[in-house]
C-alpha cells in the first residue's frame, strides 16, 4: 500500500502533468498584460504619439519626482529613482494602457510619518556634501531613505498579498464619493506641509491627530518669520504655472505639444539663483547636490518593518484606490478593461522591487494620467520613452539642478494638486443626487483632514457599509431581487411586427454601488448575445437575471429599425450616485449601439437625479408613466418614420 506521502507526491505530479502549454500560456498573458499589447503594437500609428507623450511625461516625472521625494523627507535624487524603477514595472504588470505610475504625493506623505519618526531631522538642508555613505550622501540620508524603502517594500508586500486572497473584487466597497473625499483631504495636508517652503519658514516637522490645524496655528504665531524672497518667489511661480497650465488646457486640442512650463521654470529659476547667489545672499533653500548615476541594488533594512506596519498599510491602500480609479477611468474613456485584482500585483511589485534600489512608494498620480490623455498617448511605451529621458537625466542633467529654490518645487507640488482640490465641486453634483452621499464626502474629508488618508478611508468604507445595512431594511426586500425581460403581448396582430425590436427589462431591486456594476455586466452580456442571436425571431424571448445573472438569450432585431430598450422602474425603490452613474452610462452605451433606453414607472427623484447628470441628449421623451404610454410612444415614432420615409419617395 502506497504511504500517505506518496500518495500526496503523486497526486501532485498528476496535476503538474496535466498542466498543458495552453494554460501554462494563458496564465502568463493573464499575469502579463504587455505580451497582449506588444505583439500587436501598431509602430506606424502609435510611435509618433506615444513618443511625444513620453517626452512630456519626462519633463513631468523629473519634476513631481524632486517634489515628491522632498515630500516623503527625503533626498531629491531618489525621486528620480522612484520615477523609473516602478514604471518599468507597471508597464509589464499594469492594464490601465494611460496610467502613469511613479512618485505620489499621498504615498510620499505617508511614508514621510515614518521617516520623520524614525530618522528625525535636526535641519532639512540638502545641500551637505558628505561623502561617508551611498551615492556621496551622507549616512544621514541613507538611514532616511531607508526607511521610506522599507515602507514601500512592505506595502507592496501587503498589495501582493491582496492579489493572492482576491481582494480586488472587493473594490466595489471604494465608492466614488470616499475615494473624492479621501483623496482631495489628503491633497489639503500636502498642501499644508508645503507651506513652510512656499514661505521660506524654519518650522519643526509636525505629525498626528489634528496636525493639519496645528501647522497652521504655528505659522501664525511665527509670522514674523516668513522668508519675503522666498514668498515672493512661490507667489510668482504659482500665478506662472497656473496661468499657463491654463492655456495649455485650454489650447490642447489645437496644437500638438503643450508648452513644459514645469521645465522651464526650473531652469528659469535654477540660472537666476544661481548668478544672484540666492542660496547666501537672501538664505533662499535649494535643493543641493544630485549623484550621477543609478545606484547598486541593496535590500531595505527588515529591522525597521515592525515600525513601519501602519505607514505600509496606508501606501497599500490609499495608492491603491488612487491608482485604481485613474485605471479604471481610462479603461472607461477609451472602451478597454481593467482587472482589478491584476492592479494589486501590478501596483504590489512596483513597490516591492525598486524599493531595492532607493526608490520611495510609488503610485499612478492624477496629474500625469492626465497629461497622457491630453497628448494623446496610445499605449504603455509613452511611459517607457520617459524611463529613457529619465535615465539621461539622472546620469547627465542632475548635477545642474543644485541651485533649484524648494519653493519653486513645493509651488510645482501645490498646482500640481489642483486636480483634486478642483473635487470641491462635486460637493454640488453629490447633493443634488443623493444627500446621503454628499454627507459620506464631508464626513470623509473631515476625518482625512483631521487623522490621516488611510483612517478618512477607513472611516469612508465603514459609514457607506453602516448606511447601505441601514436603508436595505427599509426597502421591500433584503435582498436583490430577480431582474428579468418580461414579454409584452399586444392583442392586435398588425401591430406585432413593430414590437420585435422591443425589450423590456423589470428592474425589482434598489440600484446602489453594491450591486450596479453587476447589473451593468449583465445587461450588456444581454445586448452582446443579443448581436449574434437569429434575425427577427420572435416578438421577446423571456430572459431572467438570478440575482443579476443572465440565463437566457435574446433576439437580433431587424436592422430595419432601431432597438429599443424599456426599463421598467417600478421596483427601484431607491438609488445612490453611483446607481444613477451606472442607469447614465447605460443609456449611453446602448445609444452607441443604436439602441433607444425608454424609461417606465420613475420616481421623481430618479428623473431629476438623471436629468441632472446631463447626459440624456435624445430629442424625443425618455421618461414614462407607464410600459403601455412607452410602447404606444414607439408605435408612434416609427409610423410617423414610416410616413416621412414614404412621403419623401
Amino acid at each position: 500500500m502506497m504511504t500517505g506521502a506518496k500518495r500526496k507526491r503523486s497526486t501532485v505530479w498528476r496535476k503538474i502533468q496535466s498542466v498543458r502549454f495552453e494554460d501554462v500560456k494563458a496564465w502568463c498573458m493573464r499575469r502579463l498584460p504587455i505580451l497582449t499589447w506588444v505583439p500587436v503594437y501598431s509602430w506606424k500609428e502609435n510611435l509618433v504619439p506615444d513618443t511625444v507623450s513620453g517626452m512630456m511625461l519626462a519633463i513631468q516625472q523629473v519634476t513631481q519626482g524632486l517634489a515628491f521625494a522632498v515630500l516623503s523627507s527625503v533626498h531629491p535624487v531618489f525621486g528620480l529613482y522612484g520615477s523609473f524603477f516602478p514604471v518599468i514595472i507597471y508597464a509589464i504588470f499594469g492594464m490601465g494602457r494611460h496610467v502613469a505610475t511613479g512618485t505620489f504625493a499621498l504615498t510620499s506623505l505617508i511614508s514621510a510619518n515614518a521617516v520623520e519618526r524614525l530618522v528625525p531631522s535636526v535641519r532639512t538642508n540638502f545641500t551637505a556634501n558628505n561623502n561617508s555613505g551611498i551615492l556621496g550622501l551622507s549616512e544621514f540620508e541613507m538611514q532616511r531613505i531607508g526607511v521610506a524603502a522599507a515602507v514601500s517594500f512592505l506595502g507592496g508586500i501587503i498589495q501582493v498579498v491582496m492579489f493572492m486572497l482576491q481582494l480586488g473584487s472587493a473594490t466595489f466597497l471604494l465608492t466614488e464619493p470616499v475615494i473624492s473625499a479621501m483623496t482631495t483631504g489628503a491633497a489639503s495636508h500636502v498642501v499644508t506641509s508645503q507651506v513652510k517652503y512656499l514661505l521660506g519658514m524654519k518650522m519643526p516637522y509636525i505629525s498626528g491627530p489634528l496636525a493639519f490645524f496645528h501647522i497652521y496655528a504655528y505659522v501664525f504665531e511665527n509670522i514674523r518669520s516668513v522668508q519675503l524672497e522666498a514668498l515672493l518667489l512661490s507667489l510668482l511661480s504659482i500665478v506662472v504655472l497656473v496661468l499657463v497650465k491654463e492655456l495649455n488646457e485650454k489650447f490642447h486640442k489645437n496644437i500638438k505639444v503643450v508648452l513644459p512650463i514645469d521645465l522651464l521654470l526650473i531652469i528659469a529659476t535654477s540660472i537666476a539663483c544661481y548668478y544672484a547667489d540666492m542660496e547666501y545672499v537672501y538664505g533662499i533653500e535649494v535643493v543641493g547636490n544630485i549623484p550621477k548615476g543609478l545606484p547598486s541594488p541593496k535590500a531595505p533594512p527588515m529591522s525597521v518593518l515592525p515600525e513601519v506596519v501602519t505607514e505600509a498599510f496606508g501606501v497599500a491602500l490609499v495608492g491603491y484606490v488612487a491608482s485604481l480609479a485613474l485605471a479604471q477611468g481610462s479603461a472607461k474613456k477609451f472602451e478597454y478593461t481593467v482587472d482589478d485584482n491584476q492592479e494589486f500585483l501590478a501596483h504590489g511589485l512596483s513597490n516591492v522591487i525598486p524599493s531595492f534600489f532607493f526608490c520611495i512608494p510609488s503610485a499612478a498620480a492624477m496629474g500625469r494620467t492626465a497629461l497622457l490623455y491630453s497628448t494623446g498617448a496610445k499605449t504603455q511605451v509613452a511611459c517607457l520613452i520617459s524611463c529613457v529621458l529619465i535615465l539621461v537625466v539622472i546620469y547627465t542633467i542632475g548635477p545642474l539642478l543644485y541651485w533649484l529654490p524648494m519653493c519653486v518645487l513645493a509651488s510645482i507640488i501645490v498646482v500640481g494638486l489642483k486636480g483634486m482640490l478642483m473635487q470641491f465641486r462635486d460637493l454640488k453634483k453629490y447633493w443634488n443626487v443623493d444627500k446621503i452621499d454628499w454627507s459620506i464626502w464631508v464626513s470623509t474629508y473631515v476625518f482625512t483632514i483631521c487623522f490621516a488618508a488611510n483612517v478618512g478611508l477607513l472611516y469612508g468604507v465603514v459609514c457607506t457599509i453602516a448606511i447601505v445595512i441601514f436603508r436595505f431594511p427599509r426597502a421591500k426586500t433584503l435582498n436583490l431581487k430577480n431582474v428579468k425581460e418580461v414579454e409584452y403581448k399586444y392583442k392586435a396582430e398588425d401591430n406585432c411586427g413593430s414590437l420585435k425590436q422591443v425589450k423590456i427589462v423589470s428592474v425589482n431591486s434598489p440600484l446602489v454601488f453594491l450591486n450596479a456594476r453587476k447589473f451593468h455586466a449583465d445587461l450588456l452580456k444581454i445586448l452582446q448575445k443579443d448581436g449574434m442571436s437569429r434575425q427577427c425571431e420572435q416578438n421577446t424571448l423571456l430572459c431572467s437575471f438570478s440575482n443579476g445573472s443572465c440565463h437566457g438569450e435574446l433576439v437580433q432585431p431587424c436592422h430595419s429599425e432601431r432597438n429599443v430598450l424599456i426599463l421598467d422602474c417600478s421596483g427601484l425603490n431607491f438609488f445612490d450616485y453611483t446607481g444613477v452613474s451606472v442607469l447614465l452610462q447605460i443609456y449611453v452605451d446602448c445609444k452607441n449601439r443604436y439602441i433607444d433606453v425608454l424609461l417606465a414607472h420613475c420616481k421623481g427623484s430618479l428623473i431629476k437625479a438623471m436629468q441632472y447628470g446631463g447626459n440624456l441628449d435624445s430629442e424625443n421623451p425618455v421618461f414614462f408613466e407607464s410600459i403601455s404610454s412607452a410602447i404606444d410612444a414607439i408605435q408612434i415614432h416609427r409610423n410617423y418614420s414610416k410616413f416621412s420615409e414614404q412621403s419623401e419617395v
